[in-house]
């Protein structure tokens, strides 16, 4: 006879969860972006012009905001989540989740226009927030904490 019972999933854990590792890396996330955003642009700077390096920095003071605002719709959705009576989540989370790329996208339009700064160094600017993700990543890996 067959048992069915089996492949049936256990039931959710009401387990806490350590998030200090998790709120850790994110620290670490948030602070590379802005360190590897400013290297770079020193050193665009050096190579390429002071338009250059403006553009990266601005990039990656862009991506820091993306990522905080990230942080935060995600931090409310997840508070709303877990809320026992009448989760309600506020109104400016979503206004920042459906216009975050928006707000980005026009910010940067603007400093083109008005002062000058390639677009294209503002793209690689954006890019520090991935190179600050995949650096914490490594770490972590090479380092695991449990």
């Amino acid at each position: 006879m067959l048992n069915f019972n089996s492949a049936i999933p256990p039931t959710m854990s009401t387990t806490p969860i350590n998030v200090a590792p998790y709120l850790t890396s994110e620290k670490w996330i948030a602070r590379l972006t802005l360190l590897l955003g400013a290297l770079a642009a020193i050193a665009v700077t050096c190579f390429y012009g002071p338009n250059w390096g403006r553009g990266i920095l601005v990039g990656a003071i862009l991506a820091w905001f993306n990522f905080r605002w990230l942080r935060q719709g995600l931090d409310a959705l997840t508070t709303a989540a877990t809320a026992q009576a009448n989760p309600r989540v506020p109104i400016g989370t979503y206004f920042k989740a459906l216009f975050r790329y928006g707000l980005i996208a026009l910010a940067v339009y603007v400093i083109f226009k008005y002062l000058n700064v390639p677009i294209l160094s503002m793209i690689c600017g954006l890019c520090a927030l991935g190179a600050a993700t995949l650096a914490v990543s490594v770490y972590e890996i090479l380092h695991p904490q449990e």
